[in-house]
């Protein structure tokens, strides 16, 4: 796939015709310019992701009455904000890369600051600043399954890439309503927040709940995406290494008729967070996590969504990105549609599994080449059954207010619920 883009043709041939529905959807998303090498054509992901985003928002908004949305087009919406482009087996966010093992492919992230030193414990070396030399070199002499054990013992966010066999997700209930519901959100950077962002829109009341030493990632991210994911909510910081912090955080769960969260169970422990007890109190409880509430792996949209199988394959069925984090708008996308579902009269647990999400858009079977755009008429197309079919760039929708600033209605939030202030 390297070198000048075609300007005409036809794209070689690639197995089976794309089905169209997945593959207009997929155009029209805006993550297929973000799939494939910088300097060669848009690829066509895999599977029917785009179209279940596009099918889940339309589901929203019918049971809930929220503004329409194109699905599809929340994909890609984080590289609206931030100019991210397609760059092959780097990231479009630059976090994440896809490196040669043993036997196969892994994704490996380092997004976070304590990142490159865990990164060095894998390697068994000093890496300083620049983790990928050496994480490179272990990778080659190691499988897959090394990775995985090891990733998941020192907390990294990596694993192999596979062919997902199809998954299942939670299968939604009745609709519940939603105006006007206590939304609790605990979670941080973009699944759980869009979640919560959908369920605003939607009319319920959303607190953000951060603590003075984890305050919300995305908030030194791009302002104008983290605005918009946030506008309207409430704020709220409470320190759960103080009793009454903790006090605060389960009155405020008590108070919630939905809670969001993104942390492993364990993690919630600590905090005095009894999810199990919440739902048996009639509360609904969307956990998002990498892998489901019983894995201690931990993943970022990234890596989650190559480690599914959702990538792009070159002619020799190397893989590249296909989109921007893409397992992180699917999931919150899923999550809103859980959220806003309960069974009657009681609560619900919502185990939602970000690589399960995307695992359940791909089609079984060996990978096969991604059929690349082609150029016409000064921009890109993918040709289909049905004829070609443009493809667009990432769209951003703009923010309705300002987000607020962290902690900056802590105490009236909890002085309007009858909640001491810590």
């Amino acid at each position: 796939m390297n070198g000048t883009p075609p300007d005409a043709g036809t794209p070689p041939d690639t197995g089976a015709a794309p089905d169209v529905d997945a593959a207009s959807a997929w155009a029209g998303s805006g993550a297929m310019a973000l799939s494939g090498r910088p300097d060669g054509p848009p690829l066509l992901p895999p599977g029917r992701a785009a179209a279940v985003a596009r099918d889940l928002a339309e589901r929203f908004a019918a049971s809930t009455g929220a503004p329409r949305l194109d699905g599809a087009r929340l994909l890609a919406e984080r590289a609206a904000f931030t100019g991210h482009t397609r760059r092959g087996r780097v990231s479009p966010g630059g976090a994440c890369r896809l490196l040669p093992t043993a036997d196969g492919w892994a994704a490996v992230s380092c997004a976070r600051p304590d990142d490159p030193a865990l990164l060095g414990a894998l390697a068994s070396t000093d890496v300083g600043d620049d983790p990928w030399p050496a994480v490179a070199s272990w990778l080659r002499e190691h499988t897959g399954a090394d990775l995985a054990e090891r990733a998941a013992l020192l907390g990294i966010a990596a694993g192999p890439v596979r062919t997902a066999p199809p998954a299942s997700v939670p299968v939604p209930a009745s609709p519940r309503p939603v105006k006007d519901a206590l939304v609790v959100d605990f979670s941080a950077l973009w699944a759980g927040p869009l979640c919560a962002h959908l369920l605003g829109l939607a009319g319920a009341r959303v607190v953000k709940v951060e603590t003075p030493t984890r305050p919300d990632g995305a908030r030194y991210g791009d302002p104008g995406f983290y605005r918009l994911l946030h506008a309207g909510h409430s704020s709220v910081v409470l320190d759960p290494a103080t009793a009454a912090g903790r006090r605060a955080m389960a009155a405020l769960v008590d108070a919630a008729d939905i809670v969001i969260e993104a942390s492993r169970p364990r993690a919630l422990a600590r905090f005095g967070l009894d999810a199990g007890a919440a739902v048996a109190a009639g509360t609904t409880w969307v956990s998002i996590t990498a892998n489901g509430r019983a894995s201690e792996r931990v993943g970022f949209g990234d890596d989650v969504a190559a480690g599914a199988g959702l990538v792009c394959r070159e002619p020799d069925l190397s893989p590249v990105f296909c989109g921007d984090a893409i397992a992180d708008p699917l999931t919150g996308l899923t999550a809103a549609v859980l959220a806003a579902t309960a069974p009657p009269g009681r609560g619900v647990l919502w185990d939602v599994s970000m690589t399960g999400v995307v695992a359940a858009t791909l089609d079984p079977g060996p990978p096969v080449p991604s059929a690349p755009a082609v150029r016409r008429a000064g921009g890109w197309v993918v040709e289909t059954g049905a004829g070609a079919v443009p493809v667009a760039v990432p769209v951003r929708r703009e923010p309705k207010g300002d987000a607020p600033a962290t902690g900056a209605d802590t105490a009236d939030v909890l002085r309007r619920l009858g909640i001491p202030v810590p």
